[in-house]
């Protein structure tokens, strides 16, 4: 069983600058079948953006998803890990921050992001989590 969060984190995330825009996001969200994407400035880790996040803080509001950028509908507040550290820690900050993914950051840059799925995967793969994580989406 894997004890450091390095060993089940999806290195090398999806990334954007805060100037992009939702609608340019959410392509990138749909064309990599990803469900949140880091915002960075520079090397610099930013914010975490969610699929939800664009829907309630951006595309909820109105305006023009192609002129909106993704700066607004970020979460700022992080949480990070680092690649050293245990899963145990992963999982009770994911418990802590009522959060289901964690940017993985090692020295100030991001590195990767690790999932409540991913921890399933790794507990737990009979479970349903376990099983939906794993499964190929339907497209």
């Amino acid at each position: 069983m894997a004890q450091h969060v390095r060993d089940i984190m999806t290195s090398d995330p999806a990334m954007v600058e805060p100037q992009t825009s939702v609608a340019e996001v959410a392509r990138i969200m749909r064309d990599e079948d990803l469900g949140v994407v880091l915002v960075t400035d520079g090397d610099d880790l930013r914010g975490v953006v969610t699929d939800r996040d664009l829907v309630v803080r951006s595309i909820s509001q109105g305006g023009d998803p192609e002129r909106t950028t993704v700066a607004g509908a970020c979460s700022d507040d992080l949480v990070t890990v680092s690649p050293d550290d245990d899963l145990d820690q992963a999982v009770q900050l994911m418990r802590e921050h009522s959060v289901r993914r964690i940017p993985v950051v090692d020295h100030g840059h991001p590195v990767g992001i690790v999932s409540l799925g991913d921890m399933a995967m790794e507990r737990d793969p009979d479970s349903a989590l376990g099983d939906i994580s794993a499964a190929r989406p339907n497209t």
